[in-house]
């Protein structure tokens, strides 16, 4: 791959990441004209609680409760899936555990937004 696809590429992550925590900010959570901003209009996410979200209930769910994990994120790991899609995975130590996270991030109209998310609960090792 040539130099000037590389770049593109991390500026492509860089941006994905910045809004990916962007939506772990609650100052961000808590206004929904700028949630929605970032989601994509068929968001989904299963959550790490076993719950299902469309782009309304999540929206609505972060207005009411706007916190966020109690620690920042770590293993950011953002990949090309297609031309305009970005996959990031990453790991949270939050309140209530630790928690695999994947975000399919896809680019329409020149701007990143978030299509789907998936939080999955760390198992304690035995």
């Amino acid at each position: 791959m040539g130099d000037e696809y590389l770049a593109f590429a991390e500026e492509d992550h860089a941006e994905v990441v910045r809004r990916e925590l962007l939506l772990l900010n609650p100052a961000v959570r808590s206004d929904p004209r700028r949630v929605r901003e970032l989601l994509h209009p068929d968001f989904l996410e299963f959550g790490a609680s076993g719950r299902s979200w469309d782009l309304e209930a999540i929206v609505e769910a972060l207005a009411i409760d706007p916190s966020s994990p109690s620690q920042e994120p770590t293993e950011l790991a953002p990949v090309h899936v297609a031309d305009d899609v970005v996959l990031l995975t990453y790991h949270i130590d939050g309140q209530n555990g630790a928690s695999l996270r994947s975000s399919l991030w896809v680019r329409e109209g020149g701007s990143w937004r978030l299509r789907f998310h998936q939080g999955t609960p760390v198992l304690p090792e035995r």
